[in-house]
């Protein structure tokens, strides 16, 4: 008997022992929050991926705070994602640019560090091998350009951010304005170009639908002549559209005769239908689903010493009222 046990403990030890070399290195998307549908993309992406590659060594996996606003949660996530030995390859969305790079000196990873959607400011970017995801600058001066096109001697406007630190966000914001200004690097509009930004704008929503819905509806009730909305992120349009619908469509003629514009980030969720409705003048979409595929290549080229581009830039694409039905490319 006591020599059957022993078999049979021998075998279980085996067993997990057999399991553990099986179990596959991780290459780990960490985003910003679990609770934005843009995310959700990234983490398809991901998942085509694994499905793609069943008998590779590594697996992508897809992580990060319940909240966006959650700053903190991601930067303890970052950390300890990094100190797990089963980590091969990290990328990172940052909410908050400084303070995940901080949480990056601070662990002095062994593995790749790669930044995808959002990256590090250009004071930390050393910190990460390579970015990918969309050119933000490009993303925010096309807005711009549709805002201007539309108003083509300028008004007032308010722009609707993210994160305050979110490095992608002010990307946007900076394209935005210089489109708009016909200058570069002006840290506010106040008549460049024949545009101003009005009071209390910027606005910061933490990329929550609802609060940039209500913000919306402060500006406008503020301001009853405002000309514009620079939406840096789509999350009133898809995080919360029927409150964005109810809150445009009395402005649905201005906007239909360009006396009014709104250029918004993004083309997910609702936010191609309400184009189709005309209750928003132009969407610049980026393309989180080809990220989150991606992503497991370039970490495991890192991984290998292969020269990988910086950065690795993804598409946009431009979506109106007359292009909504064949505007989205995959």
């Amino acid at each position: 008997m006591r020599k059957l046990v022993l078999i049979v403990a021998a075998a279980a030890l085996a067993l997990s022992a057999g399991q553990a070399l099986a179990a596959k290195k991780q290459l780990v998307i960490i985003v910003k929050g679990l609770d934005n549908p843009y995310f959700e993309l990234m983490h398809q992406g991901c998942l085509k991926w694994n499905k793609e590659n069943p008998d590779s060594e590594y697996e992508c996996a897809y992580t990060g705070p319940a909240s966006t606003s959650d700053e903190a949660g991601e930067a303890q996530i970052v950390g300890d994602i990094l100190s797990k030995p089963d980590t091969a390859g990290i990328a990172i969305s940052p909410s908050n640019a400084p303070l995940i790079a901080q949480t990056i000196r601070s662990s002095n990873p062994t593995v790749p560090v790669m930044t995808v959607d959002a990256d590090l400011s250009k004071d930390d970017v050393a910190l990460r091998q390579t970015y990918l995801g969309t050119d933000n600058y490009t993303m925010g001066f096309k807005i711009g350009g549709y805002i201007a096109k539309a108003k083509p001697k300028g008004g007032t406007i308010c722009t609707i951010e993210g994160n305050a630190a979110a490095d992608n966000i002010l990307q946007r914001a900076q394209g935005l304005r210089d489109a708009l200004s016909g200058q570069k690097g002006l840290a506010a509009l106040k008549g460049e170009g024949g545009w101003t930004e009005v009071a209390g704008c910027p606005v910061f929503t933490n990329d929550d639908g609802a609060k940039g819905v209500q913000a919306m509806t402060d500006i406008l009730a503020a301001n009853p002549k405002l000309d514009a909305f620079g939406i840096m992120g789509g999350w009133p349009l898809f995080g919360a559209p029927q409150a964005y619908r109810d809150l445009i469509k009395p402005l649905a003629d201005r906007i239909a005769s360009n006396d009014f514009a709104i250029g918004a980030a993004d083309t997910i969720g609702d936010e191609v239908a309400i184009a189709k409705e005309g209750l928003v003048t132009a969407l610049v979409g980026q393309r989180p689903f080809e990220m989150g595929y991606k992503v497991p290549s370039i970490l495991m080229d890192l991984i290998a010493k292969k020269k990988v581009d910086d950065p690795v830039y993804t598409g946009l694409d431009e979506c109106t009222k007359d292009t909504a039905d064949t505007c989205i490319q995959m």
